[in-house]
């Protein structure tokens, strides 16, 4: 079993978390950000630790065996295909790429050379969301018929292409993940802007999934009070996943009985999903397995989005936007 030597591009806002739960594991070995603030806060506070502004140093050092990419979304195709072209492993934030095309081909690229490729779905490695899919898979719910992904939050600074593409990964993710079907087309696409610009900061999806499972699914950049909330109901009975509780995150409400809630205990919460999610990329680049969300997962991810966004806005605007992605190549802050 080989020792990994992990290198994190980014380390703005949440660049930051990737960078100390890979320190803590005891595998980073070099972080790059062009901005060099950043690099003093890492250089402050990881000993040992080196840091660079020049993405070639992490290409040209034969000591670093998987990298990082924790830039912002339109970056991710042309860095992570770099770095799996040095035969290297990746793990990549979400989502793999803005292009069901870019993503195929990362994840064919990655099946080529026999490289863990692993897309920052993190919702699947929470053991809140874990203990759902037993559930479901052990036919507490019943045939599931319909799901709903509400995630609603403040974003002051909006530098993703769109609040679908920063926070809808997760929801059709982490739904397809519990329900255990794939997302198979967009029924239906809305979104809208409070700032009256090309940045939607407010979108409304519904998703047909195998099997004829309806999925709706609702983000917002402009929410003040932070909502996280997962539907999941059954023929025999309904799931609701809250992750802003302290406790009692998990409940299930018998469909015909009124006022009939168990709450699920659910083990290991007190662990960061992150540290979790970061452990398995580590143990897949050890073991030479595939990832829990694999290129194929990010690809499928990616696939509905794009047929979401051109719904949404119709392929003219789009070619527009795709000119307005480069003018926005800054790293996250």
């Amino acid at each position: 079993m080989n020792m990994q030597k992990v290198a994190v591009i980014g380390c703005g806002l949440w660049g930051r978390n990737i960078v100390r739960n890979f320190y803590n594991l005891g595998v980073l070995h070099t972080v790059c950000d062009l901005d060099s603030e950043n690099l003093k806060k890492v250089q402050a506070l990881y000993d040992g630790v080196n840091t660079t502004s020049n993405f070639d140093d992490i290409l040209n050092n034969p000591e670093i065996t998987a990298v990082a990419v924790i830039t912002p979304s339109h970056t991710h195709f042309k860095l992570v295909k770099q770095v799996l072209n040095s035969g290297r492993h990746v793990y990549v934030e979400k989502p793999i790429s803005t292009s069901a095309a870019e993503a195929e081909e990362l994840k064919l690229l990655a099946e080529e050379k026999n490289l863990v490729l692993m897309v920052g779905h993190l919702l699947l490695y929470h053991p809140a969301v874990n203990r759902l899919k037993m559930l479901v898979d052990e036919g507490v719910l019943g045939d599931v018929v319909y799901a709903q992904s509400d995630r609603l939050n403040v974003n002051y600074f909006k530098n993703d292409r769109s609040v679908m593409w920063d926070l809808a990964p997760h929801d059709v993710s982490m739904m397809s993940y519990v329900i255990g079907k794939e997302p198979k087309q967009v029924i239906s696409a809305v979104g809208c802007s409070s700032d009256k610009n090309e940045i939607m900061d407010i979108t409304h999806l519904t998703i047909e999934f195998a099997d004829g499972v309806v999925g709706q699914i609702s983000d917002s950049w402009i929410t003040p009070m932070k909502h996280v909330r997962l539907l999941v109901r059954g023929t025999k009975a309904t799931a609701i996943l809250d992750d802003t509780f302290q406790e009692n995150k998990l409940q299930v409400f018998d469909n015909k009985k009124d006022g009939s809630i168990t709450n699920i205990s659910i083990d290991y919460l007190e662990i960061e999903p992150l540290k979790l999610e970061i452990q398995h990329f580590i143990k897949c680049c050890e073991l030479g397995k595939k990832a829990r969300s694999d290129g194929e997962n990010g690809f499928n991810i990616v696939r509905i989005l794009e047929e979401a966004e051109k719904i949404m806005l119709g392929e003219n605007k789009l070619k527009s936007l795709d000119k307005r992605d480069f003018a926005l190549s800054r790293l996250k802050q």
